[in-house]
């Protein structure tokens, strides 16, 4: 059977994954995610798929981050009325953060057309609440290794791959070839995640390149903290911590927590102030199987970790001058409440600000990585005066040598790859790696490229 893949996101970026496999008689996307970070991409989650949303059979999805769900409500808005395949954690998480994202953005458009400084009139979001709740009906939850038939020659099924909660590698087949969509793969060594589990086959693999130029460094990021975490209590600062709160949040509280019971750092208040995060945790709890923390754990941040909810309290904590570490989202600063914190402390000396994660080009996070003496917060500019410092080894995202490992790991294997979802650099260092260790044909396909599988 002759299929074609589409590439309308994920390419040369790391946001904005839409994969769409088409054969004769059918049309399966695959992620449906928002472009994020510098404007020339998120001006893209404007312009409408060329699509015919009457003949796309599903959309699968590999796991809930918005760079991979973001979209669906605005394709659902657009007339897309079928089914939406992922995994049980995935679906949880998935409602959590669609919600928060139409809720931030209906709250920024409002406050364009208050502040009257947007080019469009009236602002308006990209979807709302109510666009959510309609998409949620359309979600259907599926096993792990559950196969599912969507035509008689087309099947496919979730395989964990250790990213975040519930997050899988799809494997499709479609006759006689078998394809593997990566999804973002995970490392070896997660704190409360199992290891990324391996295909044995694939005659074509689209595998995530995030990281495809780096490796990870053996610095211990539990170590790392405890410095870092130490000189600022006795400077008399705060430690302010901007982190996707799905995920990379419960491991630095996991960590927090464990240095303060080994009496490594002094009992300080500890804050998370991200509501979409603290039910993120709540759906944790109900999937034990997707996990390996033990109740114990989770109680124990409960006790630990003061949790916001009102944004009233966030100002309430701001104004507090006791030394505190915060935690919130967003993990890039492109939004969330963290940005009320950094307008109050990015200009003291005597603050720190951690950054846990992967920073795309064009956000604030890349900004302050790169050493920008200022930085622009709901429509001001502040000066960088915090020291700012980068968590090493906390990703979850493998490494450069983590993914020639994966590949490594099938029993044969694939006859293709093609990378996706890493910039440009990324993704071509990672394919001469593959191309010298196993000689495999590789691909690095540029936004809305078509690729012809025979």
């Amino acid at each position: 059977m002759k299929a074609k893949i589409h590439f309308w996101g994920g390419t040369g970026t790391v946001t904005g994954s839409k994969f769409l496999l088409e054969t004769a008689k059918h049309q399966i996307l695959i992620d449906c995610g928002l472009f994020q970070g510098k404007k020339s991409l998120r001006l893209l989650n404007r312009i409408p798929l060329p699509l015919d949303y009457s003949k796309l059979s599903a959309v699968l999805i590999t796991h809930a981050h918005l760079d991979h769900t973001g979209y669906l409500p605005a394709l659902v808005k657009n007339g897309y009325k079928g089914p939406v395949f992922m995994t049980a954690p995935t679906q949880a998480l998935t409602e959590i953060i669609l919600r928060d994202s139409a809720k931030i953005q209906m709250e920024e458009a409002d406050a364009a057309n208050r502040g009257n400084y947007s080019k469009h009139q009236p602002a308006l979001p990209l979807y709302t609440l109510d666009d959510v709740e309609q998409t949620l009906n359309y979600i259907l939850d599926c096993e792990e290794n559950e196969w599912i038939s969507l035509a008689k020659d087309i099947k496919f099924r979730f395989k964990r791959n250790g990213h975040i909660l519930g997050s899988s590698y799809l494997e499709i087949d479609i006759s006689d070839k078998k394809m593997i969509f990566s999804g973002d793969v995970g490392r070896p060594e997660s704190l409360y995640l199992p290891s990324p589990s391996i295909p044995e086959q694939a005659d074509i693999l689209l595998l995530e390149s995030t990281y495809g130029n780096r490796i990870h460094p053996e610095t211990s990021p539990k170590d790392q903290l405890e410095d870092l975490i130490n000189k600022t209590i006795q400077r008399g600062g705060d430690v302010l911590i901007p982190c996707f709160a799905v995920g990379r949040a419960l491991e630095i509280m996991l960590l927090i927590d464990a240095l303060k019971k080994e009496n490594k750092i002094p009992p300080i208040p500890v804050v998370f102030d991200s509501p979409m995060g603290t039910e993120a945790i709540e759906v944790t709890s109900r999937f034990p199987d997707w996990h390996k923390l033990n109740k114990t754990a989770l109680i124990d941040l409960n006790k630990e970790v003061y949790f916001v909810r009102a944004i009233e309290e966030t100002f309430s904590i701001i104004d507090r001058k006791k030394t505190k570490i915060v935690i919130a989202g967003s993990g890039m600063i492109t939004g969330g409440r963290i940005l009320h914190y950094l307008k109050a402390e990015i200009e003291d000396v005597n603050n720190l600000v951690i950054l846990p994660g992967y920073q795309a080009e064009g956000t604030r996070g890349r900004a302050l990585l790169d050493g920008e003496a200022e930085i622009k917060i709901m429509g001001k500019f502040y000066q960088v005066k915090a020291e700012i410092a980068r968590l090493e080894n906390i990703s979850g995202h493998a490494d450069q040598e983590e993914l020639l490992n994966w590949i490594a790991g099938f029993r044969f294997k694939p006859k293709e790859i093609i990378l996706i979802h890493g910039e440009k650099d990324a993704s071509q260092a990672l394919a001469e790696k593959i191309k010298a260790k196993f000689g495999i044909s590789v691909s690095l396909p540029d936004l809305n490229d078509v690729i012809e599988i025979n």
